[in-house]
């Protein structure tokens, strides 16, 4: 599974929170590792100010083999708060993706 992290310019201490961010993504995702090909993670900060309203935004796509590729977003007051919301969010889609395909009958 490939992760990357897109950040926009914004964003104080980029360099030092992408190693955190794949980190915190390989780790919620690690059983889905097989299925998925590649994770992308866009975040920014919507108005660009820093100030601590909800408009930190993490949009992260997965891209399961062999299959359409899913996303969700969130946001938060934070770049650690909507990450794990996002992650939360994912690992709820992607369950119930894996969990169609795995359940059916004669299956």
């Amino acid at each position: 599974m490939q992760v990357q992290i897109n950040t926009d310019n914004t964003l104080p201490g980029r360099e030092a929170m992408l190693g955190e961010i794949e980190s915190a993504v390989r780790d919620r995702l690690s059983r889905f590792e097989d299925r998925l090909t590649r994770v992308e993670v866009h975040l920014t900060d919507e108005d660009g100010s820093g100030n601590d309203v909800n408009d930190k935004r993490c949009l992260i796509e997965a891209r399961p083999a062999g299959q359409d590729p899913v996303s969700v977003s969130d946001q938060a007051g934070s770049i650690d708060q909507a990450t794990s919301g996002a992650l939360g969010k994912l690992t709820t889609v992607l369950d119930r993706t894996f969990g169609r395909q795995t359940n059916r009958k004669g299956h």
